[in-house]
Formats: structure tokens, sequence, C-alpha cells
């Protein structure tokens, strides 16, 4: 994946899509989560955290 500062909107978007699908398959899994899937989802959120934030910087007009 490229740094979230190279992205474009829509790839961000995307991307910020893709995560939320591959966060909420391994939440489904609940109890019976190993404790590396617990570890990916945690992994996935802060990359997710990270595109939301950087989508939000786009939308306000900010640039690093």
């Amino acid at each position: 994946m490229k740094q979230m500062t190279r992205l474009s909107l829509g790839e961000l978007v995307s991307t910020t899509r893709t995560l939320d699908l591959q966060i909420l398959k391994l939440d489904r899994r609940g109890a019976h989560a190993t404790p590396e899937d617990l570890v990916r989802a945690a992994e996935l959120k802060k990359i997710r955290l990270q595109a939301k934030d950087r989508l939000n910087e786009l939308s306000h007009g900010y640039r690093r």
C-alpha cells in the first residue's frame, strides 16, 4: 500500500472501505478469533484511522 500522504482522495476512500470490510470480517470471529486475528484487527484499525485522518485533512484543504 502506498503511504497515506501519497494517495488520492478516491484511493483513500477506497482504502478506508476495504479496511472497514477487513476489520468487520475479523471482528465477526468473536470468541473464535485467534491472537493473530486480534493483532491484525488492531493494526488495521490504526491504518484505517490514519486514512480517515488524511481524508479529513484533504477535505479541509490541509497539507503536510
